[in-house]
Order: structure tokens, then C-alpha cells, then sequence
């Protein structure tokens, strides 16, 4: 409980502060190859929940160009990736400006991965737990398998790490990540979104199969009486 309430947020504080001046250089160069390869802004931005579901707005490199079809319309991630964005995500380098969301009090160096806003309306009682803490740079969801844990799963873990949070934990799960990116990014999807599946859609269509199936089932029992 101590380490819950005092320890982990003053740990965040101290070691994000010295990650940035640390790797301080290496966001310099970063900064410069993303502005010459990929063009501008440098920063990817988007509002994602936070703790007690608060949202915050959350940075990153970005990894993908702006390309466009003759209509104007964003072609594909798979063909806006190049192949020095493809080398951010394996490596994580992009999630380095989170460094910033982790020293403001938006983020943890542990915790779920934030997601989407649009994803709030969906989810279980048990999978709110993930937001009673503070989203992670990375969490034991993204540690055990990162974009090819199914959504169940991914959630099923994140419940876990905030019922188990401790320093122990927080030790173990940093050590998996290191693993999980000297394993050349072993578990990164390339195009997120057609492995992960929008998890508002998935959970949407789910709703919607329960709701025939009790529906058939109601019609069933009327039939029987009659």
C-alpha cells in the first residue's frame, strides 16, 4: 500500500527526470531524423484515459508519413510506415516523449497501456481496475506478448498487475520489456490495427451476438407455450 500511494509515483518522478537528461541526445537526434525522414510535426499526439479515467493527452515520435491517394484520403498504415518508423516501434524509441506524460503526473513507468477513448463504454467492471492506477510506458499485458495479446487476455493481465502492484512487480515487468526489445521487437505489430481489431467494434459485435442469442432463445420459450 505504501509503495502504491508514495513510493511508485516518487520513483516515476526521479527516474523520468534522469532518462531525460540522459537520453537527452539521443531524443536530439531523434527529433532531427524524424523531422528529415518523416516530415512534421515531429510529435504524434492523442487523448487517451488516464487514472480514474481522466484524459490527458498523450506524445509519442511518429512512425508514419502522411501519404495520400489521389482523393486526399491517408493510404494504409502498412504502406506509411517506412522502414525508420518500423525500426522506432520495434526498438520502442517512439515511446520516448511519454518520458514527459510519466515526470507531468499523466503516466507511470509501469502500468496498462493506455487506450483509446472511445474504447471506455466497453469495458467490464473488472476491466476498469486498469484505470485506478495510472496508465504505464509499459505493463505486463504489453511485457507478455505487446500487440498479439488478445483484447480478453491484454485485460485479464492488466486487472492482474493492478490487484498484485507491488515493486516486485514493477521489477519484474521492466525486466520483460528489456527482453521483449533485445529480442529485435519480437511481438510488434507492424499494422496494429489489423491485428489488434478496434476493441469498441469487437466488443459492439459481441453485444450484439448475445443480445440474438437471448432473443432466439425468448422466441423459443414463446413457441413452446403456444
Amino acid at each position: 500500500m505504501i509503495y502504491r500511494k508514495y513510493i511508485k509515483r516518487l520513483l516515476d518522478i526521479i527516474i523520468s527526470a534522469l532518462a531525460l537528461i540522459i537520453l537527452s541526445p539521443v531524443l536530439l537526434i531523434l527529433i532531427i531524423a524524424v523531422r528529415v525522414l518523416l516530415g512534421a510535426p515531429v510529435f504524434f499526439h492523442q487523448d487517451r484515459p488516464g487514472r480514474n479515467e481522466k484524459v490527458f493527452r498523450l506524445y509519442k515520435f511518429r512512425t508514419m508519413t502522411d501519404a495520400r491517394d489521389q482523393s486526399g484520403k491517408l493510404l494504409p498504415d502498412s504502406v506509411r510506415l517506412t522502414r525508420f518508423g518500423r525500426l522506432l516501434r520495434k526498438t520502442s524509441l517512439d515511446e520516448l516523449p511519454e518520458l514527459f506524460n510519466i515526470l507531468k503526473g499523466d503516466m507511470s513507468i509501469v502500468g496498462p497501456r493506455p487506450l483509446l477513448v472511445e474504447y471506455l463504454p466497453w469495458y467490464t467492471e473488472r476491466e476498469r481496475l486498469r484505470h485506478t492506477v495510472r496508465p504505464g510506458l509499459t505493463g505486463l499485458a504489453q511485457a507478455s506478448g505487446r500487440n498479439y495479446v488478445d483484447w480478453d487476455r491484454r485485460f485479464e493481465l492488466d486487472a492482474q498487475y493492478v490487484e498484485q502492484l507491488s515493486l516486485s512487480m514493477d521489477l519484474r515487468v521492466i525486466a520483460m520489456t528489456v527482453k521483449a526489445v533485445l529480442s529485435h521487437g519480437d511481438g510488434v505489430a507492424e499494422d496494429t490495427s489489423a491485428i489488434e481489431g478496434n476493441f469498441a467494434e469487437i466488443r459492439k459485435q459481441q453485444k450484439l451476438k448475445e443480445q440474438q442469442k437471448i432473443n432466439e432463445y425468448s422466441d423459443s420459450q414463446c413457441g413452446n407455450k403456444k
